[in-house]
């Protein structure tokens, strides 16, 4: 096969165009081309109304070599790499030890079912409760104002990419193709083929409810055993005479230790007991930068104008997103994180008395406001206002004292508090809603945001918002809406590991995926989750 990159046709391109341009490329008569296959598409709006496709093609010719060779110093003409997964290694026989994975979100998950396709009958763990009735307990924060602490957006099977937009698109470096094997299993689990092609993939929650499923059924047929409700609240582990550290296993919260040398931490960035439960046991982790924020809401036709012009509601097309950012002159960065188009906001908390904000779309994207998270860069520094100690991890100390700012703001009912975007930007309070109605649930109580983050902050987001209308005509429209706050970006920690993948100074221990400091978003956590089972089976295998 060859693959051919940067075929570019109309967005109104007629059928057969494809073949056609394929023909025009390699110079081959119709009868030469036996098969034309999309392995990707994207699309070029920077001219608005005359959007253009941009295809990446597999191309089945009669004469390969001689189509390559007379194309040898075409970057865009190249031999069909191998995007296939290898499996590195398989477990071998009487495995004294099964590997322990804690949390069954996107990089758990992937850990887990990456083990278990290898034979190693992983022990999966999560605090929360499988997906559908954790999906009734979400509903019960956002329908009744109940929060369950162990049962909510962030904590359960399919962690918290399951309420969000779904998104299976990332800037890693993948040069094993580890992302390819995702987007597969995922379509063995019941996602959309197009997934596998299209730039920028999504899935949408509901799907996303029923893949996981599919996968835990698949986990359990390769003899891994899966645990929910089962909250790790303690770490064996064990100084040897050389004074290097090793895991030994895990304590539930019920009292039963399950013993293990190879324990997969995929906790995902809202498991704020559990970190510090690694640092009185003295694993090394530094604090690490996030972000703090508001989400704003626009009507999705506004943005889908701004992006697509005349072209805007093209089925192709769908409903538009942006990535935006701004340098300030306080020295801080102001950008839009987890863009949500035709979605939802949601409350995302998992703390009683705090409210936390997050996004979220269904994969057709069709509720009538876009949102996303705009939100400013803020790095250990900036943690002491909140927590001097010095501590790794202060900046849980800034996100708690937030949120119970803005439970307060809301009215102490977790209700989030909310402004319109031309009050914030003249300092003065809302007190009635626009044309833009908030979509948060269980509801927006109007209020001053000023109060709700650092003003460093709130100057920030004031000079951002103008400097995006310019880019985005009607993003600081006077009736946007702006609900506070988005906290939980990534995670405030990172718990460092080395090559190998495991703790710097604790051996056994796999510092994964969001949590730890190293994914952020469904794609990049599931990638991180295959590389580190890869590194269990090897030092498994090795040691066997």
């Amino acid at each position: 096969m060859i693959r051919l990159t940067d075929i570019k046709l109309p967005l109104e391109h007629p059928e057969g165009a494809i073949e056609a341009a394929v023909r025009a490329k390699l110079g081959l008569g119709k009868d030469a081309v036996r098969q034309v296959t999309v392995f990707r598409r994207g699309y070029d709006a920077r001219k608005r109304g005359a959007i253009q496709l941009i295809y990446t093609l597999d191309v089945e010719v009669a004469d390969e070599a001689g189509v390559l060779k007379r194309h040898a110093d075409d970057k865009h003409v190249q031999p069909t790499p191998d995007t296939g997964y290898h499996f590195v290694a398989k477990a071998p026989e009487n495995l004294a030890q099964r590997p322990i994975v804690i949390g069954m979100g996107p990089c758990g998950l992937f850990a887990g079912l990456l083990l278990a396709q290898m034979g190693y009958r992983p022990i999966i763990l999560d605090r929360g409760k499988a997906v559908r009735e954790r999906t009734v307990d979400t509903w019960g924060l956002w329908r009744k104002r109940k929060l369950e602490p162990e049962s909510n957006v962030q904590f359960g099977e399919g962690g918290a990419g399951t309420f969000s937009d779904g998104k299976l698109h990332s800037q890693i470096s993948d040069p094993h193709h580890h992302g390819r094997k995702v987007l597969n299993e995922f379509v063995l689990a019941g996602a959309p083929e197009e997934i596998l092609y299209v730039s920028k993939p999504h899935i949408g929650t509901f799907r996303l409810v029923t893949m996981v499923e599919n996968m835990r059924a698949t986990i359990d047929s390769l003899g891994g055993e899966i645990r929910f409700s089962q909250r790790v609240d303690d770490f064996l582990v064990d100084t040897e005479t050389d004074g290097k550290r090793q895991i030994r296993g895990v304590v539930l919260a019920s009292g039963e230790q399950l013993l293990s040398d190879h324990v997969v931490l995929a906790v995902g960035h809202s498991a704020r007991d559990t970190f510090f439960q690694l640092h009185e046991r003295g694993v090394y982790m530094e604090a690490k930068p996030f972000s703090i924020g508001f989400r704003v809401e626009h009507p999705q036709s506004i943005i889908d104008q701004a992006r697509f012009g005349p072209q805007a509601g093209h089925p192709i097309l769908g409903a538009a997103d942006y990535k935006l950012v701004h340098h300030c002159k306080n020295g801080r960065s102001v950008y839009s994180f987890c863009m949500c188009p035709g979605g939802t906001v949601v409350a995302a908390a998992s703390e009683p008395e705090r409210v936390v904000t997050n996004g979220m779309s269904q994969y057709s994207r069709n509720e009538r406001n876009a949102n996303a998270a705009i939100v400013v860069g803020i790095d250990p520094k900036d943690f002491a206002a909140f927590d001097d100690s010095g501590s790794p991890l202060a900046g849980i100390a800034l996100q708690r004292a937030l949120e119970s700012r803005a439970y307060e703001l809301g009215g102490r009912d977790y209700s989030a508090p909310g402004q319109l975007v031309g009050d914030f930007l003249s300092g003065k309070p809302s007190s009635e809603f626009g044309s833009v109605q908030p979509s948060y649930k269980p509801g927006v109580r109007l209020t001053d945001l000023a109060p709700a983050l650092p003003d460093y902050a709130i100057e920030a987001i004031r000079e951002a918002l103008p400097a995006f209308d310019r880019q985005i005509k009607g993003f600081a429209m006077r009736d946007a809406v702006l609900t506070g706050v988005e906290t939980r970006t990534s995670s405030p920690v990172r718990i460092r590991r080395g090559e190998d993948y495991q703790s710097l100074n604790t051996q056994g221990l796999y510092p994964a995926g969001e949590g730890a400091g190293y994914a952020g978003g469904i794609l990049s956590a599931a990638v991180d989750g295959i590389r580190v089972a890869e590194a269990v089976a090897r030092q498994i295998n090795a040691t066997h």
